[in-house]
């Protein structure tokens, strides 16, 4: 869990935000599905900060404060966002080396590309509170911070977020996905 930030009178800007360079570019990918999209966003991102960093308020949690500045500029970014993204095949994606059998690493290669899937077909207001709660593990009120709604918003968005994902895997997936227990 992430405490709020207690700067001191001297940090400065890129002291803060460059330790969140990998978890708001993974946050931005996702966001997108398009790496160069996602680095664009991620420098505005930075700029936008920067430009702004005087106004952040020392006690506050930054984590929190760039990771509502990347998501507003996407969600500015964007007009008539659409609810689904395709999913671009990756094929630099990488299976590490493990003691698994052939079949079990492709069971698992399967299972990460339908939930990926499931993923990409959610919402944006879904996909990305689990993103944020699961693979940025941010508390509730992170998020609320975040997405700026109250943290019991955020419990049931993540709820029916966490719902529509399993309800999805289990339709693409005849006898249920090793992934939705």
């Amino acid at each position: 869990m992430e405490v709020p930030d207690r700067r001191l009178p001297d940090a400065n800007f890129a002291d803060l935000a460059l330790p969140l360079f990998d978890q708001l570019f993974n946050f931005a990918n996702w966001l997108t599905q398009d790496r160069h999209e996602a680095e664009d966003l991620v420098q505005e991102t930075f700029a936008k900060g920067l430009r702004g960093f005087q106004s952040f308020q020392p006690g506050t949690n930054f984590r929190a404060w760039m990771f509502r500045i990347l998501r507003n500029t996407f969600l500015t970014s964007r007009t008539g966002l659409k609810s689904t993204v395709p999913l671009e095949d990756d094929a630099s994606e990488t299976i590490p080396s493990s003691d698994l059998s052939p079949e079990d690493v492709l069971v698992e290669q399967a299972n990460r590309d339908a939930v990926r899937q499931a993923l990409n077909e959610l919402s944006v207001a879904f996909r990305e509170i689990l993103l944020l709660c699961d693979v940025e593990e941010m508390s509730y009120e992170e998020i609320a911070q975040v997405l700026t709604i109250p943290p019991g918003t955020v419990m049931s968005r993540l709820h029916r977020a966490r719902k529509a994902l399993r309800t999805r895997l289990l339709e693409k997936s005849p006898g249920g996905v090793n992934a939705v227990r």
